[in-house]
């Protein structure tokens, strides 16, 4: 796969070939020309002035042996473009190109959010041969938030839905989803996009049609066409709107990257460098207390880890994602510590059974009820906001017969820790004003900035007077 620069300088390099074959031409026709109306004298003079003259060689350089790797990956990303060959003047990718122009924050902060992640994905993509425009997929479908949750229950950078999820492995339990997992839903977006590409003929922007509305709404679209007699290239397919506009968004984002300044768009450099390394663990560990020990940022050991929904260790695999700076540190330090030692990361039995409460579905407390003179099982679920056949199941009734006295038993479900926790962390809304910035608020409410963008995912680097951000008040 050549790159943009050698490309131009091939090109460069037959342009002045040509010249060159076209200069020698040229001398050569002049010699040729009849004699006659020159004496021979003339003839004489004009030899030896040629001969005095040196013509200036051209040079065609030899590409270097070996390029040198780019220093910022958004570099190396346009580098491995393969999408945009071919892509002639489309009014639905010139659309999805002037909201991109028109709202800069947009790709800026999903820059920012994706540093973190974006230099793993490029290079997933790069050993499998794949488009690197697909390494902007996570923008289009998440803004690069690990934590995106949508209505359709769809969850993580690439938006796994639970049962696509499930069929690439990617578990879900209480306390882990393997789609938050920046690795492993990584991996199964790759693997799944592989698969789409495969089945549609090698077709990227079929497959990427696909992995948006299904592969069973396209294989739809395109046998309707087929019937008809119509093209059935994903630009002629009748296919859901979202469908229609998801393709040219991951286009012209891609377009957008390829030349930021032209669109008044400024990226942010991201390192050519792995941002985290996998250090192993072997028991349950508290985020926290972790973060503390290796001196991370707690905040950013989530969102390298957002798939341990309660922040330890439970249920998902035994390893930690952890800054390549300090991963040394960690590895060394979990290795020397004494079992004794080890329990002092371990999450407190009581925060642990909290979030095993608040993770069951079946977490109730029970109340008994004493049956009334004149009380029936309507009148008693009703009273108590239940179902009569819920009132029958828990206690174990047949019929519809009650005693006065008959002591009844009545469930409903504990409040879950995550609503205290929100009553007690109250939020507020505030209008950005001018001369306003993430620091500038983030001070004003005594909060840290790196928490302020995670609660406003999409407000960007570059605030708007009038844009409403959300604050969680410390408590």
């Amino acid at each position: 796969m050549s790159s943009p620069s050698r490309r131009t300088f091939n090109s460069v390099a037959l342009t002045r070939l040509a010249q060159a074959t076209a200069l020698a031409l040229a001398a050569t026709l002049v010699g040729c020309q009849s004699t006659r109306q020159i004496d021979e004298s003339e003839s004489v003079r004009a030899h030896n002035s040629q001969a005095r003259i040196k013509h200036k060689p051209v040079f065609v350089k030899a590409a270097p042996a070996e390029e040198q790797a780019p220093q910022d990956v958004w570099e190396r990303m346009r580098q491995g473009f393969q999408l945009q060959d071919g892509i002639a003047v489309n009014p639905r990718i010139e659309q999805q190109r002037l909201w991109f122009a028109s709202n800069p924050s947009f790709l800026e902060g999903a820059g920012d959010r994706g540093s973190l992640y974006i230099h793993y994905i490029v290079e997933r993509l790069e050993e499998r041969d794949m488009p690197l425009e697909l390494a902007l997929l996570p923008a289009i479908e998440s803004a690069y938030n690990p934590m995106a949750y949508s209505r359709a229950h769809a969850v993580g950078l690439w938006q796994f839905i639970p049962s696509t999820g499930r069929y690439f492995n990617l578990r879900q339990t209480r306390f882990y989803d393997g789609r938050r997992d920046i690795t492993a839903s990584t991996n199964a977006a790759l693997d799944y996009l592989t698969r789409l590409h495969d089945m549609f003929n090698g077709d990227w922007l079929l497959a990427l049609a696909a992995y948006n509305a299904g592969e069973g709404t396209v294989s739809r679209a395109i046998e309707r066409n087929e019937r008809l007699g119509l093209p059935t290239d994903y630009w002629n397919l009748p296919l859901p709107q979202e469908t229609r506009d998801y393709v040219p968004k991951l286009l012209a984002l891609s377009q957008v990257v390829l030349t930021p300044q032209a669109y008044g768009v400024n990226l942010n450099p991201i390192a050519n460098e792995p941002y985290f390394e996998v250090v192993e663990i072997k028991d349950r560990l508290d985020l926290s207390r972790v973060a503390a020990l290796a001196e991370i940022d707690e905040d950013e050991l989530f969102q390298l880890n957002p798939a341990f929904k309660k922040r330890m260790t439970v249920d998902g695999p035994q390893q930690l994602l952890v800054p390549t700076a300090k991963a040394q540190l960690l590895s060394a330090s979990l290795s020397n510590m004494k079992p004794e030692e080890l329990l002092s990361l371990q999450p407190k039995k009581a925060v642990f059974e909290a979030a095993l409460a608040e993770a069951s579905p079946d977490a109730v407390r029970n109340s008994r009820y004493r049956v009334k003179r004149g009380d029936n099982l309507g009148s008693i679920a009703k009273a108590n906001k239940v179902s009569v056949s819920d009132l029958k199941r828990w206690n174990k009734l047949s019929g519809h017969g009650l005693k006065v006295g008959q002591t009844l038993v009545m469930q409903s479900a504990k409040p879950a820790a995550s609503a205290v926790a929100s009553n007690k962390q109250k939020s507020t809304q505030y209008k950005v004003k001018k001369g306003d910035s993430l620091y500038l608020v983030a001070k004003r409410f005594n909060v840290e900035m790196q928490h302020l963008k995670r609660w406003n995912p999409r407000s960007g680097q570059a605030l708007k007077p009038g844009q409403t951000l959300t604050v969680y008040l410390p408590h």
